[in-house]
């Protein structure tokens, strides 16, 4: 009976290791990928909205949804991230809004790294500049695109 629960316990002990190693592992992910979001929207603001040469997209962008374009046109605005295996990783694209033709609109994807290649969250933000205001939606992406 003993060595049962002794089983048990040490089964769970380890089982609790790994969900905090895995909640470590995203957070350190979430992190990298909002300061590098952070900081592509500090670039894009200060540089006036000069965006790299890409076509503006009609509806929502998708160049992020696509390794191999997300890979030849992001930047890295952080070399290395502490604990992270890769530096994050930041992709602007253009964007016309149908029902705002005066407006300026931008489509920022930040993806960041945990420990392994693996672990990686993805971070967006809307940015839409009007009239001299800025308007900022965030949002997460559930799953990776690719």
């Amino acid at each position: 009976m003993m060595l049962a629960t002794s089983a048990i316990w040490f089964e769970t002990s380890l089982a609790a290791a790994r969900a905090a190693t895995n909640v470590r592992d995203y957070l350190q992910a979430f992190h990298a990928a909002d300061s590098a979001l952070t900081l592509c929207v500090r670039n894009m603001l200060s540089t006036s909205g000069n965006a790299p040469n890409m076509p503006l997209a009609s509806g929502e962008p998708a160049q992020w949804r696509l390794e191999a374009a997300f890979d030849a046109s992001a930047i890295t605005p952080v070399a290395r991230w502490p604990g992270s295996s890769r530096g994050p990783q930041c992709l602007i694209e253009p964007w016309r809004l149908a029902s705002r033709p005066n407006a300026t609109a931008y489509l920022l994807s930040a993806r960041g790294f945990g420990q392994s290649s693996e672990s990686q969250v993805w971070l967006q933000m809307e940015l839409v500049i009007e009239d001299g205001t800025v308007e900022r939606h965030w949002r997460r992406v559930a799953a990776r695109p690719f």
